[in-house]
């Protein structure tokens, strides 16, 4: 065995204890409580934020009403690996157009969500929205960016009342990053074409609310999302030369019940 053999073996040996020293210096038990701990955070902040709302707002309780719109959650997650179980949704008897999404994987639709649209797909691209903004942790990026760390740990801690009512508002009535809303959009595309659900629908309903004058004035979900034009264009360029079938996820029975439902005796 010559010299150099012998020379690279001590350097290969050398590397390899240097990487196990390296590897032995990192606190993965704290790296991981670290993130134990932030997941108990958002969990922590999902209950009180939806606690306040639970007292404040009128929940739909009707279950024809609430398997409709669970059956296109079940879908959108189904077919993109989602664990549907962990997404909580929630229907709230409200004349805005509005979705959010809270900590602690909430997802929060009004019923004047659902009367404005005109059919499944569009409704589906709103909820795939939202649920894009759950699956990539954007909702806990906007909390830490409007409150800080420090206020939500004490809202976590039940020891800023007034300041939790101001965090839900802000989810429910202001718009995310313009580039947080852009990966939103694409993302929702992306469920909506795994899920056999025609996405064009999802930019045509950002066109009626960017058009329409006649609608009501609370309409949230459009007002808090900007520059809806320019995203429905950007939503069916990225959507351009992708295959995809369209199916329908509820039945033409089930869409009118539930558009019906949204309009009287939901409680």
């Amino acid at each position: 065995m010559g010299a150099k053999t012998l020379f690279q073996g001590f350097i290969a040996i050398l590397i390899v204890v240097a990487l196990w020293f390296g590897l032995s210096q990192i606190d993965f038990m704290r790296i991981m409580k670290v993130d134990a701990k932030t997941d108990d955070l958002e969990q922590k902040l999902g209950d009180l934020f939806w606690e306040s709302i639970e007292r404040s707002e009128d929940v739909i309780r009707n279950d024809s009403v609430n398997s409709a719109v669970d059956k296109l959650v079940t879908k959108l997650a189904k077919e993109n690996g989602i664990k549907r179980d962990e997404i909580k949704l929630h229907i709230i008897d409200k004349d805005e157009m509005n979705a959010f999404a809270m900590p602690g994987n909430y997802l929060i639709v009004y019923s004047g969500l659902i009367d404005e649209c005109d059919n499944e797909a569009q409704l589906a691209g709103v909820l795939g929205h939202e649920i894009a903004h759950l699956q990539k942790r954007h909702v806990m990026k906007k909390m830490v960016k409007e409150f800080g760390l420090s206020v939500l740990l004490s809202i976590s801690g039940g020891h800023a009342g007034r300041v939790t009512a101001e965090a839900v508002k802000a989810l429910s009535s202001s718009a995310y990053d313009r580039s947080l809303e852009s990966e939103a959009d694409f993302t929702s595309v992306d469920y909506m074409i795994k899920a056999n659900i025609d996405p064009t629908p999802f930019a045509d309903l950002m066109y009626k609310m960017a058009e329409e004058q006649d609608l009501p004035e609370a309409v949230y979900w459009m007002s808090t999302h900007p520059e809806s034009k320019e995203r429905a264009k950007a939503i069916l360029d990225y959507v351009k030369g992708k295959k995809y079938t369209s199916q329908k996820v509820l039945t033409d029975a089930e869409w009118k019940y539930l558009k019906e439902k949204v309009k009287h005796d939901l409680l």
